[in-house]
């Protein structure tokens, strides 16, 4: 597989972290740079508290971004009041595709608490993996910013 970056932020909540941890080793194991920003344990957390991070990472070009809350709302609403990320929240292979492809998707939400690790990693794969087609799409990115 190809890859169409090396760098990623990567960020949790407590409901996430489990997740997070099952897919930090696989991530690292094809080559990625990951810059892990918490949460680091299972205790509760507040989940703006590491989807800002991350955005704010992701913002100034530093790579692609992974953030898993337990529905995936919470953080992807969080990441995306920053200028410039696009989060796109995802539960199915091909959503996580064509948020890259379409929508130019620069973080990946996911919800944890209704995905399997095996799925949750075919969408990591397939996010990672897929560049944005531009065209017609480009028109409709550029009308997104408030």
């Amino acid at each position: 597989m190809e890859w169409i970056v090396k760098q990623l932020h990567i960020g949790s909540d407590h409901a996430g972290f489990e997740l997070k941890q099952y897919l930090l080793p696989l991530l690292q194991l094809h080559g990625f740079d990951c810059n892990d920003h918490g949460t680091y344990s299972a205790d509760s957390v507040d989940y703006p508290d590491f989807a800002h991070p991350v955005a704010s990472a992701v913002g100034t070009g530093e790579g692609l971004g992974l953030l898993i809350c337990g529905s995936g709302n919470g953080v992807c609403m969080a990441a995306n009041k920053h200028a410039g990320i696009r989060a796109a929240l995802c539960w199915e292979v091909e959503l996580a595709r064509l948020a890259r492809l379409h929508n130019d998707a620069n973080v990946l939400c996911l919800p944890a608490r209704f995905v399997s690790p095996a799925l949750a990693w075919a969408m990591v794969e397939a996010f990672l993996s897929t560049s944005f087609e531009g065209g017609r799409h480009q028109n409709r990115i550029n009308k997104i910013p408030c």
